[in-house]
């Protein structure tokens, strides 16, 4: 008997230690966590994320296929209990920051992970870098735990595949210099999209360019669990000899700007000059005219004072002249 009491003493110390003990845990502030009975996720009512706004990113007809049913999620905190034929699934919350090339299914694609490769509208190879935000999203953790293999790599694989494709149909707005009838300097940019090199329309755009992947890709959160946060992309480079060619265009635009720019200069200062010379002689004619008026004025009134009143003034006028003068000369006639 006291060899059989050891035992279930044993037994119980045991189980005690093994289940109960181990069964106790907690969360973490950047985690959250799904418990599971028999593998089985406790639910929500039926509760699916179709009632979730996450879900109205997706079109019509992929609701149907990504329909998954809301779970309970422990939140941080603790102590948490959890019975043997229970298993807690933990995840990290927090945002993490990735190079948009990185492939985790081949870590050496990509160039080791560092440059997609991507053909625009004019079959020109380029190179795209970069860097995109994620994180692991609270409304939508039974498809990314239960759901998905490896939700990840399928967020990557579509991330690149609408990238690739909105770099292969990108068009550029058309430049509203290039509808001007008035453009008088063409810049390179200008110059370039006249000629349909899609590489600077490219870098000009690539706000929009970042701003169309987080539209494109907010549905990734429905899809896979996973939240895209931002994306940004930091560069595109062509080819070299591309490259070579864009810069001896912008170069020889750059030139002509130049040469154009100094030449309008020059124009618009001698046209001011010429402005200014006009109003300088219509004022000394107009400084000479008014004199004049005022005398033709005055010699009106004094016609008005009787016949006599203009000869009289002609003759003072000639002996103010002859007395301010130094010598006269006057005509004498020989009858």
């Amino acid at each position: 008997m006291t060899i059989l009491a050891g035992v279930a003493v044993g037994f119980v110390a045991w189980f005690l230690v093994r289940y109960l003990v181990a069964g106790i845990y907690t969360v973490n502030q950047n985690e959250r966590a799904v418990k599971t009975s028999f593998g089985r996720a406790e639910r929500i009512g039926t509760v699916t994320t179709l009632q979730d706004p996450i879900a109205d990113s997706l079109q019509p007809e992929e609701k149907e296929r990504y329909t998954y049913p809301q779970v309970r999620v422990i939140p941080p905190g603790g102590p948490y209990f959890k019975w043997p034929w229970q298993k807690v699934h933990k995840v990290s919350v927090a945002t993490q920051t990735l190079n948009m090339a990185y492939d985790p299914e081949s870590p050496t694609a990509n160039q080791g992970g560092k440059v997609i490769e991507a053909v625009t509208k004019d079959q020109l190879n380029t190179g795209l870098t970069g860097q995109i935000r994620y994180r692991v999203s609270e409304k939508n953790l039974f498809a990314y735990i239960f759901g998905v293999k490896h939700p990840i790599v399928h967020v990557m694989g579509y991330f690149t595949s609408v990238l690739r494709e909105r770099i292969a149909n990108f068009e550029a707005p058309p430049h509203a210099a290039l509808a001007s009838p008035n453009l008088r300097i063409p810049t390179p940019e200008i110059a370039t999209a006249a000629i349909g090199v899609s590489i600077n329309d490219l870098r000009k755009n690539l706000r929009d360019i970042n701003e169309h992947m987080d539209r494109e890709c907010k549905s990734s959160e429905a899809r896979y669990g996973i939240a895209l946060d931002a994306s940004l992309i930091t560069g595109i480079d062509p080819p070299p000899e591309v490259e070579s060619a864009l810069a001896a265009i912008n170069t020889a635009y750059n030139q002509v700007s130049s040469d154009i720019s100094l030449a309008q200069a020059a124009a618009d200062q001698k046209i001011v000059q010429s402005k200014t010379a006009v109003e300088i002689e219509t004022l000394k004619a107009e400084t000479e005219v008014e004199p004049l008026k005022a005398l033709a004025g005055q010699l009106a009134e004094l016609k008005k004072s009787g016949p006599d009143a203009i000869p009289a003034y002609v003759r003072n006028v000639r002996l103010k002249l002859f007395s301010d003068a130094r010598r006269a000369i006057l005509e004498v006639r020989h009858d």
